[in-house]
């Protein structure tokens, strides 16, 4: 009997949807007794991986999140500020509509430590530099700044500022950071939950402006333009690593109700279909992991891959 393989967990992007979806699944993590060595996570990945990772036990964060209101990080400008600012100033020095400051209070009030470098589980948060336009992993320094500046949504929040330098919504670049642990955690298997909205990418432009928070739609429609490398139309995909580290990218995308931003209404129902999807997909996955039996997971990773790979190139020739 071997040892287990080397887990990682990859939380995506998802706005406060994701936030109730990533902690379902996490709670399917912890009911099926998987253990994982390293975390990463952009924009609502960021807050759920990152407050986890800093150790504050999923039951009180569970508590928390079912506590939170909308002034918690969303409480944008007055009309009259707006107006003045606009009118007045021609919109100089005006970054967003809301503070992030509720969103900085409760993220400080749910982290366990204040620094990465003190964090019992390895984590990294994936933001944009708005100044170079670049991809950023931190991984160092203080958790509150960084996480909820991997999940400041341009227009809507004001971007953070860290160390001279502006950062927003990391989904701008990439929905979820997989090369931000595999190579560097001698990773075995990287679980990927994928909860990034991308049922308004296609559409009727006529038919979007009707729709709740046109811009909000808007704006999501630019950012998830794009099906990311990992996923295919399964709710399970299983890929390669394609850095070549040798490690098994598992991906679950869960099929979730709508959820309307920024209303709070049907958060729990959110969670539950995340935690009761994960289970149903990664149930079988999981014992054989927690057996540390390298040539089952070898044999099961490598079967699952072909029958992957058979799918993806019968749907290429039909």
């Amino acid at each position: 009997m071997s040892a287990a393989p080397r887990i990682g967990i990859i939380l995506s992007s998802g706005g406060i949807r994701g936030v109730y979806a990533h902690t379902g699944f996490m709670r399917a993590l912890n009911e099926m007794g998987l253990q994982y060595d390293a975390i990463a996570g952009c924009s609502a990945g960021a807050i759920v991986g990152g407050i986890l990772a800093s150790g504050t036990a999923l039951d009180d964060w569970e508590r928390s999140l079912r506590d939170m209101t909308q002034n918690d990080f969303w409480k944008p400008d007055s009309i009259i500020r707006f107006l003045r600012s606009h009118l007045l100033k021609s919109g100089r020095d005006y970054m967003g509509l809301s503070s992030t400051e509720p969103a900085l209070r409760f993220t400080r009030n749910n982290l366990s430590t204040d620094t990465f470098e003190h964090c019992p589980t390895p984590f990294y948060s994936l933001a944009v530099n708005l100044g170079s336009g670049d991809k950023t992993l931190f991984s160092e320094g203080k958790l509150a700044e960084r996480i909820v500046a991997s999940a400041a949504v341009p227009v809507l929040y004001e971007p953070i500022k860290i160390d001279g330098q502006y950062y927003c919504d990391g989904a701008l670049i990439d929905f979820a950071p997989t090369d931000a642990i595999c190579c560097r955690h001698d990773l075995d298997i990287v679980i990927v939950h994928h909860v990034a909205q991308n049922d308004t990418v296609h559409g009727d432009i006529d038919r979007l402006k009707h729709q709740p928070w046109t811009l909000l739609e808007i704006i999501n429609r630019l950012l998830f333009r794009q099906r990311p490398w990992y996923l295919n139309d399964h709710t399970l995909n299983l890929q390669h690593c394609p850095c070549d580290c040798g490690a098994t990218i598992i991906a679950v995308e869960p099929e979730l109700p709508d959820f309307i931003w920024p209303s709070l209404s049907g958060g729990d129902r959110v969670q539950s279909y995340a935690r009761s999807q994960a289970i149903d997909q990664l149930h079988v996955y999981a014992n054989i992991l927690k057996s540390g039996d390298n040539s089952q997971i070898q044999t099961l990773m490598n079967t699952a891959f072909i029958k992957h790979n058979t799918h993806r190139k019968n749907c290429a020739t039909a």
